[in-house]
């Protein structure tokens, strides 16, 4: 038989003792978990410190996407800015690890950037891009802080190991842990720069066949010549059109569009010149026509073969004389007027045409532009559809992030006969049928799967 004091003893023990080490399991515990937590955040900073920054600063939409695909794929988080206060406003809101700025910008140049930049972070590496012409203005950058200058067209290698260096070079890298950026800033810097593509006319291809087109666009658009497009059906003869006018002195003043292969033969004349009042049945009102309309700026010509033979002597005498009479009337009235013609039709000035003068169109082609098909620019496929990807995205209220590396690359073999006007249209169609991140074979249509 235990005695009392055992008994007492061992009650001691279950009331007092027992949950004093209870307790004290309990906070050990804690403190454990919290140690684990606190290594895991540490993994997850390294994590994070690992994948840098990089602040592309760039105008040219095209390029701005081009790199920061590329970047991307070199496991660089990417924030974009189109001009100088877009720019300090993304500084402002968080540090990147570098920038990577043009030299000339809308709003100012990068120099001046570069100079604000040092202000608020003097260790913080700043790369600049600049054309051949603007070395010197790059150099002079040098001197302000910037890391180094890189020139265009990019060397992707060069730039890679240059970003590379500047990382590694910065003051104190190694133990510089950013604050992770926020899923809110990440989403909107992404919806901003889908909206910037979205509402962009047109991307430029980079292929040496668009980049010896946009030269010529260049060189001829400052000028009164008049120029003749050719290229395929959907190659965007127009959108080249509109880019010429742009950048010509003409840009303030109207640019008319005119499908020539739709218009009445009966009402073509009244189209282009108009018409006085009562000139024929059906004309209650004057009418100022095309080249009137269009006066000081341009008049642009689509598939201009199509033109009636009648329509085509009085276009001629138009050019000849630049002056106009509107149908039913006596008087000529004086225009100042560009016109840009195109055609889609193969044009051999050796060869008669019964359709088409051959004076009229020496008339119209004093400088002629020829358009490539996607078949001869297959590296510039992936970025076009990008850029419909995203259109696509804004138009019909949808989120498809990219296409599948197989849907890719059964795009980038696909002939596109078509050319942007089909592509334009079944990106669409894909983007609106899949239900997926990303677009895949079962969202492809039937003539292209």
């Amino acid at each position: 038989m235990r005695s009392p004091i055992f008994a007492r003893f061992s009650l001691l023990i279950l009331l007092y003792i027992l949950p004093c080490l209870l307790v004290i399991e309990y906070f050990m515990l804690i403190l454990h978990l919290k140690k684990t937590d606190t290594i895991l955040n540490l993994i997850a900073g390294k994590i994070i410190k690992e994948m840098n920054t990089v602040c592309v600063i760039e105008d040219d939409l095209t390029l701005s996407l081009m790199l920061r695909t590329w970047l991307t794929k070199k496991n660089f988080a990417v924030v974009s800015a189109v001009n100088i206060s877009e720019a300090k406003r993304r500084l402002k809101k968080q540090l990147p690890d570098i920038v990577l700025s043009d030299m000339r910008l809308p709003d100012g140049d990068g120099l001046s950037l570069l100079k604000w930049v040092k202000k608020i972070d003097s260790s913080l590496p700043y790369i600049m891009m600049t054309s051949y012409a603007e070395i010197p203005a790059a150099v002079e950058s040098i001197k302000e802080g910037a890391f180094d200058y890189v020139s265009k067209p990019l060397n992707t290698d060069e730039l890679l190991v240059k970003i590379e260096q500047a990382i590694a070079h910065r003051p104190n890298s190694s133990d510089f842990v950013k604050a992770p950026k926020s899923d809110a800033f990440e989403q909107t810097e992404q919806e901003e720069m889908q909206i910037r593509i979205a509402e962009q006319d047109y991307v430029a291809g980079s292929s040496p066949q668009y980049k010896k087109l946009y030269e010529y666009v260049d060189l001829v658009a400052p000028t009164n010549m008049s120029v003749f497009i050719l290229g395929e059906s959907g190659v965007g003869k127009e959108r080249i059109a509109q880019l010429i006018h742009q950048k010509s002195e003409r840009s303030d003043a109207p640019f008319v569009a005119v499908d020539c292969g739709v218009m009445s033969k009966e009402l073509s004349a009244s189209e282009f010149f108009g018409h006085i009042k009562g000139s024929f049945t059906g004309a209650i009102n004057n009418k100022k026509g095309f080249f009137l309309t269009a006066n000081g700026g341009t008049v642009f010509l689509d598939e201009v073969g199509n033109l009636s033979p009648t329509v085509q002597v009085q276009l001629l005498r138009v050019l000849q004389e630049k002056r106009i009479r509107p149908v039913g009337s006596e008087k000529d009235i004086p225009v100042n007027v560009r016109v840009i013609a195109a055609t889609n039709e193969k044009i051999d000035v050796n060869v008669p045409n019964p359709s088409f003068r051959l004076d009229l169109f020496h008339r119209l082609s004093e400088f002629v532009l020829q358009v490539p098909n996607l078949r001869e620019c297959r590296d510039d496929i992936p970025l076009y559809l990008e850029y419909f990807l995203e259109k696509s995205n804004r138009e019909l209220n949808k989120n498809v992030s990219g296409f599948t590396e197989e849907v890719a690359e059964i795009l980038k073999k696909y002939d596109w006969r078509g050319n942007l006007r089909e592509m334009k249209n079944a990106v669409s169609r894909m983007v609106l049928v899949s239900k997926n991140k990303k677009i895949t074979k079962e969202d492809l249509p039937d003539n292209i799967a």
